[in-house]
């Protein structure tokens, strides 16, 4: 009898995992009513190209999964599977547990069909370090971890004694006009205002988004009045040294940080989160067909997060050794925090657990909030909490935080989600780690 060759059953697993992979693609496509163009377009390969996927003629790269799960608005974990890649998760576990993995994943399933080549098929990479599981999210409480307040940051702040945090991180309302009772209440009723609701652009739904166009002169000196303010206010409750990261708008970023640089704070540089969204990128409006190679404004494919700090009392050694802070936690020895990270939108299982319209992703939040406090110690404010992604990611690298809300709805929508989102799984892991922070130079 003929030997087969060793590599016919991984490829012959292969064949299997992309027909299974391809089938979920054209049956979700079509449940979204999206044709292969339209979504081709939005993923940024060809019809052809998305045709052999459909059809099992073509392996799928990591990232393409991800843009197509955001595309349809699914988890991405059961894709990752049927293309033939295991998750990080189970990646995880199977690497912690070699032989008893395997066995008790055959018992649970009954499949005994392929137990000589479980191991040898699966490409098990080691973790540099491991994953923090926080089992509940009532201990996380217990902890006391962080704090809660509803109530209005400028009147919070007075109350407290200068130099009482070590570090802010926050998604204001950027033009303040969009968070204002009336607006809120268009944008709760789906009535637009000055949120811009698309219902589709391509096939694909979008988030709404506050149409900053629309801002008067007299909007934006309050907007400059506003973030004055409230810097001076912030910048008495922090240490010197301490750190503000402001997330912002490439439209009204240079009013905020003028603002915030005569209320006293040094601009320490910008983060730039890349992130590909369906925002932007639209023809003139009631003229697509007149003006269809004109594009109004680009596509949105980075978030600006000013980086500003307190001025250090004297060197920077010496306000580490009385503040713990002047600088950025880095990764490793060998390795600074990048200013540029990668990011996704956030995903459909998050806005799930946390629905605010300005939520952002825990794999993000979690980097940004965890090189604020360059020795791990002190506390987080995020005066704008809204959801409170803030509080969960300080949650879930162990600093102790204060969440800040003016809102009783996104208050009360805090209060259940925070230690959801705390305890929530990143690729696998409960705690982000150092090694994955996602830069221009990684991938």
């Amino acid at each position: 009898m003929k030997r087969k060759p060793d590599n016919y059953s991984t490829g012959f697993q292969k064949q299997r995992y992309n027909a299974a992979f391809g089938e979920l693609l054209r049956r979700e496509r079509l449940a979204k009513n999206l044709s292969l163009s339209m979504l081709a377009k939005t993923l940024g390969v060809t019809k052809g190209y998305l045709s052999r996927l459909e059809h099992g003629g073509a392996k799928p790269s990591r990232i393409l999964i991800e843009k197509i799960a955001c595309a349809l608005e699914v988890d991405p974990d059961p894709i990752f599977v049927l293309a033939g890649y295991v998750t990080p998760e189970v990646e995880e576990i199977l690497y912690r547990h070699p032989v008893k993995a395997p066995i008790l994943l055959r018992e649970a399933f009954n499949d005994y069909g392929d137990a000589q080549q479980t191991e040898t098929q699966l490409e098990i990479k080691p973790k540099l370090t491991s994953a923090a599981h926080v089992s509940k999210p009532s201990e996380l409480v217990k902890k006391g971890l962080y704090q809660l307040v509803q109530g209005n940051c400028f009147s919070w702040a007075d109350e407290k004694p200068p130099n009482y945090i070590h570090a802010i991180v926050t998604d204001p309302p950027y033009g303040l006009k969009e968070y204002t009772a009336k607006e809120k209440a268009k944008l709760r009723s789906g009535r637009g205002g000055v949120w811009r609701i698309p219902p589709t652009f391509d096939g694909c739904k979008r988030s709404p988004l506050p149409r900053f166009t629309v801002l008067t002169d007299a909007d934006r000196e309050s907007l400059r009045k506003f973030f004055y303010e409230w810097g001076v206010k912030m910048i008495r409750i922090l240490v010197p040294g301490g750190h503000l990261f402001i997330a912002t708008n490439p439209l009204l970023s240079h009013l905020v940080y003028l603002s915030l640089s005569s209320a006293g704070f040094e601009k320490r540089g910008e983060i730039i989160r890349l992130v590909q969204t369906l925002r932007g990128g639209d023809r003139p409006k009631n003229a697509h067909k007149e003006f269809e190679n004109v594009t109004v404004m680009p596509r949105s494919c980075w978030e600006p997060w000013g980086l500003f700090r307190k001025p250090c009392e004297g060197r920077v050694q010496d306000n580490l050794r009385k503040w713990k802070t002047g600088g950025l936690r880095r990764l490793s020895r060998n390795q600074p925090f990048s200013d540029v990270i990668k990011s996704a939108p956030t995903r459909a299982a998050e806005r799930a657990i946390a629905p605010h319209p300005s939520l952002k992703p825990q794999v993000f939040m979690r980097q940004i909030v965890r090189s604020a406090l360059p020795l791990g110690e002190g506390i987080i404010l995020d005066p704008f909490m809204g959801a409170g992604s803030t509080i969960a990611a300080a949650c879930a690298v162990g600093y102790q935080s204060i969440g800040i809300e003016l809102d009783p709805e996104f208050y009360q929508i805090a209060v259940r989600t925070v230690p959801k989102l705390a305890t929530l799984a990143i690729n696998g892991e409960y705690q982000w780690q150092p090694s994955s922070q996602q830069t221009l130079f990684n991938s």
